[in-house]
């Protein structure tokens, strides 16, 4: 492996030419080779070590061949594009899809509102209607001129659109296809078999799009590959040997160095190999804490060759993607569906995570905690007190559901999150800021419902930063991040459970029924 990388940092040393002065201008200038800075691969890898905490995981990498499957690179691909291609955008899923404002907002209107078929097909866990669900987010594409092109020659456009494309997965085991700009359809729905729960992922260099089921409705629960020529799915993997019977894929799949990640709720975490409308198995870590193999519903966070995902047992794990092996444990004391999100901060990678109330009892806390990301020890720990609460026979857990958000600009050293306090505060819900330096709480917005959607910021042309969100209830707001004013709040839909994509002044987000609405901040 070492000859490999070995081999790949001289292919990327000479990658680069010599700049020659041009004879002209600077005299100093003239006549002197210089080189672009290059730092080798093996420099840029974390290291392949294990801490004390990751004896607790008993785990399996299981491989398809006797090759070492090390990362190609470290680049994040989807930090160089508009589009948002995957759950909270990124690798460090730190939801970098800000919206631009041109002045300080006051008012939220609909630009247009798309209604998905309502599924009436009753599986073991209910009927789950349409719309969109937890995560849910929407992908936001702006597809270039020859990708235009290559689909008007394959056919599967059903007309001239705008070429910026709206795509999502519903609860009524349908993915649809919509023009950013006027909500109407750009291709055919697309059945993709059973329910589907989480947020989908467009490749960033393929026309693959990666959806996961999350309820069966017939046939045994998958992952999917949609080959966007095509118009069709045209790969599918359910893991027979897997260590956790239940086979959902609510997790959103990322690109990291040249290979897909894709973890699973049944105690599996999968590396890939990609080409066009095709996926090939190469990896598959196995895990058991304390004995059982516990689900991850949340999507992985990745920087360099670490990723680091919570599941539902509590564990934080941060695994070296080069080997597929634990570095690190943490347990964050109760199941944790919210996604990990990563920030480089004075050169060093750190977690943002929380966890929830189920395991605790009716009644404990959600602990959201900041985390050295190359070691798991904690930097700080805050406690918010929440419950559980029963809704006619079904107990919906406290806590957070939602991934937090990373303030920018005149916030920049402040994180925010909805937090389901069900009554453990004085609402149900709650929009809450806290000092990234220290975890202290600086604010509490209340909410009418609780809430599992993840919070999305905008800026204006000053750099201030505001927070558009939906909640449990069907309303929607708009607040001051800096201060937590409210500048605009009305009940729009049933319950805004899934996550919004946002570009330029808008957003797009669906509801837990079957509206797809187009907000439009002003």
């Amino acid at each position: 492996m070492r000859a490999f990388v070995t081999l790949l940092s001289v292919f990327l040393l000479l990658s680069f030419s010599c700049k020659r002065g041009s004879g002209e201008g600077d005299a100093n200038n003239q006549n002197i080779d210089t080189l672009e800075k290059v730092i080798p691969l093996e420099q840029l890898f974390l290291p392949d070590t294990a801490y004390a905490s990751a004896q607790k995981v008993v785990y399996f990498v299981e491989k398809t061949d006797t090759l070492a499957h090390f990362l190609k690179d470290v680049e994040d691909r989807y930090a160089s594009d508009f589009s948002t291609f995957t759950f909270r955008r990124n690798m460090l899923r730190d939801a970098s899809f800000a919206g631009k404002l041109d002045h300080r907002p006051d008012t939220v209107e609909i630009a247009w509102t798309f209604n998905t078929p309502e599924d009436g097909f009753n599986t073991r866990m209910g009927n789950w209607g349409g719309g969109t669900g937890w995560t849910g987010q929407p992908i936001y594409v702006h597809w270039k001129a020859e990708d235009l092109e290559a689909f008007k020659q394959a056919g599967v456009l059903l007309g001239d659109f705008s070429g910026e494309e709206v795509i999502f997965a519903s609860l009524n085991s349908h993915a649809y296809f919509l023009d950013w700009n006027t909500g109407k359809r750009t291709r055919k729905d697309l059945s993709v078999l059973n329910t589907i729960k989480g947020s989908p992922s467009l490749d960033p260099e393929l026309k693959n799009l990666y959806i996961g089921q999350g309820v069966s409705r017939n046939t045994p629960m998958c992952l999917l590959c949609v080959d966007l020529l095509k118009h069709q799915i045209t790969y599918k993997y359910s893991d027979s040997k897997a260590w956790r019977n239940w086979g959902a894929f609510d997790s959103s799949p990322v690109v990291a160095g040249s290979y897909l990640i894709w973890p699973g709720e049944n105690g599996s975490i999968y590396k890939f190999e990609r080409e066009q409308g095709n996926l090939k198995l190469l990896e598959t870590l196995r895990y058991k804490v304390n004995g059982a193999a516990p689900g991850i519903e949340s999507s992985i966070a990745i920087w360099r060759n670490y990723g680091w995902v919570q599941d539902n047992a509590g564990n934080i794990l941060c695994i070296n993607l080069n080997t597929m092996k634990p570095v690190w444990h943490y347990w964050n004391h109760d199941d944790s569906d919210g996604t990990v999100v990563c920030r480089i901060e004075d050169g060093k990678p750190y977690l943002y995570a929380a966890s929830e109330v189920d395991r605790q009892g009716m009644s404990g806390s959600c602990f959201f905690l900041k985390l050295n990301a190359l070691d798991g020890t904690v930097v700080w720990e805050q406690k918010i007190p929440c419950r559980r609460i029963d809704l006619g026979g079904k107990i919906l857990d406290g806590g957070m559901y939602s991934t937090p958000l990373l303030g920018q600009g005149d916030c920049k050293d402040m994180v925010f999150a909805n937090v389901c306090r069900n009554k453990a505060a004085k609402t149900n819900g709650e929009l809450m800021a806290l000092s990234t330096k220290d975890g202290s709480i600086i604010y509490n917005v209340p909410l009418h419902q609780f809430c599992w959607s993840s919070p999305v910021a905008f800026y204006d042309n000053e750099n201030r930063m505001y927070i558009f969100t939906g909640d449990g209830e069907g309303y929607i707001y708009l607040t001051e991040a800096k201060t937590g004013k409210v500048l605009h709040t009305r009940k729009v839909a049933y319950n805004f459970e899934s996550s919004p994509t946002v570009y330029g002044n808008a957003a797009v987000v669906g509801s837990r029924v079957n509206g797809i609405y187009k907000f439009v901040i002003k």
